[in-house]
C-alpha cells in the first residue's frame, strides 16, 4: 500500500468564495495535513496570476501516482 500523502489544489472563486473550480494542483507532495496547510501561503503567492477575484487552496489526499515519488516533487518545487 502507498503511503498516505497530501496535495494541495488551488482554487478559482467568485467573489463570494463560494462558487469555487478547481485550477491547479500544486507538483509537491506533503506528508501531512499540517504541512500542507503551513505552505498555503506561499502557494498562494505563486497563483496570482488567475483570472478570479478570490484564489483559495485546498489540502487533499494524494492519490497513489504522487505518493509514488513524493521525494522528487519536493525536490523540484524549491
Amino acid at each position: 500500500m502507498a503511503p498516505l500523502v497530501y496535495v494541495m489544489a488551488i482554487l478559482g472563486c467568485g467573489d463570494d468564495g463560494a462558487a469555487c473550480s478547481r485550477e491547479r494542483t500544486v507538483p509537491i507532495s506533503y506528508a501531512s495535513v499540517a504541512e500542507c496547510q503551513a505552505a498555503v501561503p506561499t502557494m498562494l503567492a505563486r497563483n496570482t496570476d488567475l483570472s478570479y477575484p478570490v484564489i483559495s487552496a485546498s489540502c487533499e489526499r494524494g492519490d497513489s501516482q504522487i505518493a509514488s515519488n513524493p521525494q522528487r516533487a519536493k525536490r523540484n518545487a524549491g
